[in-house]
């Protein structure tokens, strides 16, 4: 489904991919037969169905007036704010975001990485093609709302997969900021962002931290991947030496050639309110301890199987 998303230039195969791609993902989505995850799988088949029927209509309307349906011919405003608005909904931009955290909390850490990058590459190709055409107004609103969102949304958050969904909603914001502007500094920003994401998906994947509260205690399960855990989410945040900083470093230098700096300095003081969330986050998976006792301790030490057969005989 991606590969044809991204290999097209006729809208309906564009959106034929899309369509594949959402129906590939939804038995993932499900897959647990949790009523949560069943409820995630309706709620994201629902959003993405009708921004792919908005998506069609707007390159319907976009042929009807211009009579081709190729995608970098997209001229015309109506269709073009049409298709903005259903590839927001598809990538979960502010205004339409409401689906995503939702949609996460209710998958595994797999599937929730996979929509969090794989399946964001075919809107995110489609806004690319058509980004010399599109609205400046809508996509900057949408750009430093989703930002802001996305910062203010995770302050409050103790389950990861939140907070990793409202991180990715305030990077999609940063990557929308500079889409009129430098089109390949998107795909950079994106490629990066999936890059560190992914390091931070699979570690809580492999000692199974869904929250706060257990993210205390994982340094046990394997010390080394825990530290490796807080260096992706600091670059994750964006601190200087770290690779998450480039992005944004060319994002804002960009954006004051362009003479933007009203908007490249409210995007640059709102991704702070990110940075607290992933320092709290580094905090609490590496720099402090909790109060644990020696059983906690000896995790990563001892892994000895008897234990498992005496237990049940004890009790």
């Amino acid at each position: 489904g991606t590969t044809i998303t991204t290999t097209s230039n006729h809208w309906m195969m564009a959106w034929t991919g899309l369509e594949i791609n959402t129906l590939a993902i939804i038995p993932l989505i499900s897959k647990s037969h949790h009523p949560r995850a069943i409820e995630a799988a309706i709620k994201y088949f629902l959003v993405q169905a009708a921004a792919s029927a908005l998506l069609l209509f707007s390159s319907m309307i976009n042929a009807w007036l211009s009579g081709q349906w190729d995608i970098a011919q997209m001229t015309h405003p109506a269709p073009c704010l049409l298709m903005t608005t259903a590839i927001a909904m598809k990538l979960g931009l502010v205004p339409f975001h409401f689906w995503f955290p939702e949609v996460l909390q209710g998958t595994s850490l797999i599937t929730a990485l996979l929509l969090s990058t794989l399946m964001k590459l075919p809107p995110l190709t489609l806004l690319l093609l058509t980004s010399h055409s599109l609205n400046p107004t809508l996509l900057t609103i949408m750009a430093v709302s989703s930002t802001a969102l996305g910062g203010w949304m995770g302050l409050n958050q103790t389950q990861t997969r939140k907070i990793l969904a409202f991180s990715s909603i305030s990077h999609l914001g940063w990557m929308a900021a500079i889409l009129l502007y430098y089109p390949k500094l998107t795909l950079l920003t994106f490629y990066l962002y999936t890059m560190m994401t992914t390091t931070v998906f699979l570690a809580l994947n492999t000692t199974k931290t869904l929250n706060l509260k257990t993210m205390m205690i994982a340094w046990t399960k394997a010390p080394m991947l825990n530290t490796t855990l807080m260096l992706a989410l600091l670059s994750l945040a964006g601190l200087p030496p770290l690779t998450g900083f480039l992005p944004k470093w060319l994002i804002l230098q960009e954006l004051t050639s362009q003479e933007l700096t009203p908007l490249a300095t409210t995007i640059a003081m709102l991704s702070l309110l990110g940075l607290f969330f992933y320092l709290r986050l580094a905090y609490h998976s590496t720099i402090t301890l909790p109060p644990n006792s020696t059983t906690h301790m000896n995790q990563w030490h001892t892994n000895n199987p008897a234990s498992t057969i005496i237990a049940p005989l004890t009790s």
